[in-house]
């Protein structure tokens, strides 16, 4: 579930040449073409913009500086905006894998709206397949609790499977979005409900039941957009539980990790994201370079603003965005790290003895520390932090922290005036 909304940090709206947007260095297309593979730049940008109606400002701004943009089914307008500002852009539609809703909005004097955030219309779906709600063990459908009106779906079976699919790419063709961000991909009920599903004896064998049916699910469903020349990008949860289960759902056009860089508060401090397998499926993804990884970091504080971009930088590839949310998704979020200008990497990332991880660029270095203890690390010499500030090495990096460097800007010299020749006399 997107539980995260973005907002500006750092930012400056500017004014946008509509031009110099269109020509703006967006992420490569992925190519057939034989020849070199693209360059693994510094991670680009991003905007899950699924709030309020983005304003002219906002779809301007978007336009110089995301490479790729997600917007509810119903700002059309907004999509055919961004083609006219920047057509390398690429825009996706939200849709929701597993519920279907009837909150006002979705359901209004008893029609289905023509736009929903899910695949299937609530009361369509009721009039024609009630047997797609699921149900508990006491046969009651599954309301999921902190999310009223959001209800849960039979995700496991072939026939709603095959016309969620059927619905979305339709809709998707038939609009020109790029393709699709499909939410809630997830492991388990139980961040929405305690319920058990009916015929199940356990919350493993509910979350079994789920999982297994996302995995087929994805199958109809990107085979599907894939034939129709669309992109399928799932929001995965809980990939870090689950070894595999990352590379298996980003197989089509790459995956949404919603939960990047956190640190897990209730054990030893650690980043999440370096445990279990995920880490090594991430890196396999951005090494190759053929699909997107769309990471998202809670910025609460500066601390995780450094630690997701500069793990995201660990990861940089072609297709490797990021972007920090807090607390909603009203705005495009900014990052003065998305200016530091780290450029190219230079080499692979690194993983020292002490257990951090570094990796160099064209114009700068990071480094993370994913463990929950303080570690040494020394920088390359002449860097400076994102203010300016000389760094010099050996440092001591906290546990769950990071450091991007840069080189220092250079200072324009003004050429000295050469002296003029007095005027003769006589």
């Amino acid at each position: 579930m997107a539980l995260l909304v973005f907002t500006t940090t750092a930012c400056t709206f500017l004014p946008v040449d509509e031009r110099a947007a269109q020509e703006s260095l967006a992420p490569p297309e992925p190519s057939i073409v034989s020849g070199p593979p693209p360059k693994p730049l510094a991670p680009c940008a991003w905007w899950y913009g699924i709030g309020a109606k983005p304003t002219s400002l906002q779809l301007k701004f978007a336009a110089q500086h995301f490479g790729l943009v997600v917007l509810n089914s119903w700002e059309t307008a907004a999509l055919k905006r961004l083609r006219q500002l920047n057509p390398k852009v690429k825009v996706l539609v939200y849709k929701d894998f597993s519920s279907t809703r009837n909150y006002p909005g979705t359901v209004d004097n008893g029609i289905d709206a023509k736009y929903l955030p899910t695949g299937l219309g609530y009361v369509a779906t009721e009039k024609a397949h009630p047997e797609w709600f699921a149900v508990d063990t006491a046969d009651q459908r599954i309301e999921w609790s902190g999310y009223e009106k959001h209800w849960q779906m039979t995700v496991w079976t072939e026939a709603y499977q095959r016309a969620w699919t059927t619905a979305v790419v339709e809709e998707v063709v038939r609009e020109g979005w790029d393709g699709v961000l499909a939410d809630n991909d997830f492991s388990s009920l139980r961040f929405y409900s305690p319920a058990l599903l009916k015929g199940t004896a356990d919350v493993e064998a509910t979350d079994r039941l789920l999982r297994d049916g996302f995995d087929s699910f994805l199958g109809i469903a990107g085979d599907e957009l894939q034939k129709a020349g669309k992109m399928l990008v799932p929001n995965v949860s809980e990939s870090h539980l689950r070894p595999g289960r990352w590379t298996a759902h980003s197989r089509y056009d790459g995956a949404m990790e919603e939960n990047f860089g956190l640190r897990d508060d209730g054990g030893n401090g650690e980043l999440l994201t370096f445990r279990g397998n995920e880490w090594k499926e991430l890196r396999a993804q951005a090494a190759l370079g053929e699909s997107w990884l769309l990471l998202v970091t809670h910025t609460a504080s500066p601390r995780e603003e450094r630690v997701g971009y500069a793990t995201a930088a660990l990861l940089a590839g072609p297709y490797t965005c990021w972007n920090g949310a807090a607390p909603d998704y009203e705005n495009p979020a900014w990052s003065q790290y998305q200016e530091a200008g780290l450029g190219e990497a230079v080499e692979t990332a690194n993983r020292l003895p002490n257990g951090l991880w570094t990796r160099g660029f064209s114009n700068g270095w990071v480094a993370v520390n994913p463990t929950g203890n303080p570690a040494q690390v020394t920088p390359p010499a002449g860097l400076v932090d994102i203010n300016g500030v000389p760094v010099p090495g050996p440092f001591e990096l906290p546990g769950a922290d990071a450091k991007v460097l840069v080189k220092p800007k250079a200072v324009p010299t003004t050429p000295p005036v050469k002296p003029t020749k007095p005027a003769e006399t006589g």
